[in-house]
């Protein structure tokens, strides 16, 4: 009984989140969707306080190694429940504008919360599918939210079927290497990996890392992630572009330096691969997208490739490059999308590129923000985005990569050119019309203007904090 009381005290944030998101399910069964709103801040404090619970929590291993709390998965549950809080935020506001609110919405979010936890706290193969099937469930369903559009339908379908193909290979990968090894726990695994190296436990692992790479988008397993993004409820991608993402790649350095940390030099070679794919496909596949939500579609899987190369690192340094990366990335795309939540005009939302022409006449503070994001996420100095990718670059240099970090610069010049045109356009180019733009919504408009902020000239002082922060979260993993 010590033992289970121990085990549900480190699993506090996902039991939190769990046993909340059915009471509100009840909640919202018996008042119908007038209690939309109620719902939305409920789940909103109910993710503070699993980020609050995940932190001050203890540390520990629980459920014979399944479930590990340790200092990389706190760190990224933290980053994980606030990301889907904003999340929330965001698409309380636009639902309820598209009138379309629903009470399921925010409890979609605090499930697929649940299963991103799961996913950073993986011990064992069967945790780590049961994480990635508990959010993946939820998501397909957030992506057809907007059930009357036909976009939102399709990009629904597309994600589940895609989803459903990679979780095969997971699950034939996973096989494989419990085939091998007669273990579903990484400490176990990577015991007999280190005592019996040998072709079809790499096989196995390859397959794993293939249906892993899908979940975030990485090439050439990104299909589905154009499409989803441009159909997709707005809120619902700005979601799909931040803490998912956070929680598979937190899933694949555990996999890789938990389970196969002595296979380094064999997984390493897969994942610089990949790594490359994305930023061939990111940058150039970018130059030629019209329409703003596929753009960042395509930049998503870019920024990916360059994560990708710090867990290749397969160094603590790695790890915490990519760390910081993809918090520092959450925070760009969340700002991203909250200026697109904040554009219109009469009522229609501006969604391709062209129509941001001249901006800065009807919203000259608008156009500052998005300029900044912008600047940032091409990595121009000294905004947020230059310093995650310093982080990274050097990881994979100090690892012996430079030609893949070069590889990466490349690709960062080539992409450049498309947010270089954003800020022409909203700068130097006449307005494609008269018509004003509608008031941006407050939610909108504050969380694209913190984020704006953060981006330069707070993440001068975000970096004191947040350095020490990955760097502690990094501590244990990786070969030095």
């Amino acid at each position: 009984m010590p033992d289970l009381s121990q085990a549900l005290h480190l699993a506090a944030s996902e039991i939190t989140l769990a046993v909340g998101a059915l009471v509100l399910l009840m909640v919202g069964a018996f008042m119908g969707e007038k209690s939309a709103r109620l719902i939305s801040g409920a789940s909103i404090l109910l993710l503070i306080a699993a980020a609050v619970i995940a932190a001050t929590g203890p540390l520990g291993a629980a459920f014979n190694g399944a479930f590990v709390a340790d200092p990389l998965a706190v760190f990224a549950k933290v980053v994980i429940f606030l990301s889907a809080a904003v999340a929330i935020v965001l698409g309380d506001g636009w639902m309820h504008r598209e009138r379309i609110a629903k009470f399921e919405y925010p409890i979609l979010i605090v499930l697929a919360s649940v299963g991103m936890s799961m996913m950073a706290s993986s011990g064992d193969l069967i945790s780590l599918y049961v994480g990635i099937e508990l959010h993946s469930l939820a998501l397909y369903v957030l992506a057809a939210y907007h059930r009357d559009d036909l976009k939102a339908s399709e990009a629904g379908l597309k994600y589940f079927v895609l989803g459903a193909l990679s979780s095969g290979l997971l699950l034939y990968g996973a096989s494989l290497v419990y085939g091998f090894t007669g273990s579903m726990r990484f400490d176990e695994i990577a015991a007999y990996a280190a005592a019996n190296p040998g072709p079809g436990l790499i096989f196995g692992l390859v397959f794993l890392i293939c249906g892993l790479a899908f979940k975030v988008s990485a090439a050439p397993f990104h299909m589905w992630t154009p499409d989803v993004y441009e159909g997709a409820p707005t809120p619902v991608v700005a979601l799909f572009a931040t803490a998912p993402k956070m929680a598979a790649m937190v899933l694949i350095a555990r996999v890789l330096t938990d389970g196969f940390a002595g296979s380094h030099d064999q997984w390493a070679q897969v994942i610089i691969l990949i790594s490359l794919i994305s930023f061939a496909v990111g940058a150039f596949g970018g130059l030629a997208q019209k329409n703003i939500q596929r753009l960042l579609a395509y930049s998503s899987i870019a920024n990916i490739g360059y994560a990708l190369l710090g867990i290749a690192a397969g160094t603590q340094l790695g790890l915490q490059a990519m760390l910081m990366f993809m918090t520092l990335y959450v925070i760009d795309q969340l700002g991203f999308f909250a200026i697109l939540l904040s554009l219109s005009k009469r009522g229609r939302p501006i969604r391709n590129i062209a129509d941001l022409a001249g901006l800065k006449k009807d919203r000259p503070v608008t156009a500052i923000a998005l300029t900044v994001l912008s600047l940032s996420v091409l990595g121009m100095p000294p905004f947020a985005g230059f310093w995650a990718k310093y982080y990274v670059f050097g990881a994979a240099a100090d690892a012996g990569y430079w030609m893949a970090g070069a590889a990466g610069l490349v690709a960062s010049v080539v992409a450049a050119f498309y947010y270089l045109r954003i800020i022409k356009l909203m700068w130097f180019d006449p307005p494609v019309d008269e018509i004003k733009t509608d008031a941006a919504p407050v939610e909108a408009k504050t969380v694209a203007f913190a984020a704006a902020a953060f981006s330069f000239p707070l993440v001068i002082v975000g970096l004191v904090w947040l350095e020490p922060l990955t760097r502690a979260a990094a501590s244990g993993f990786g070969a030095g």
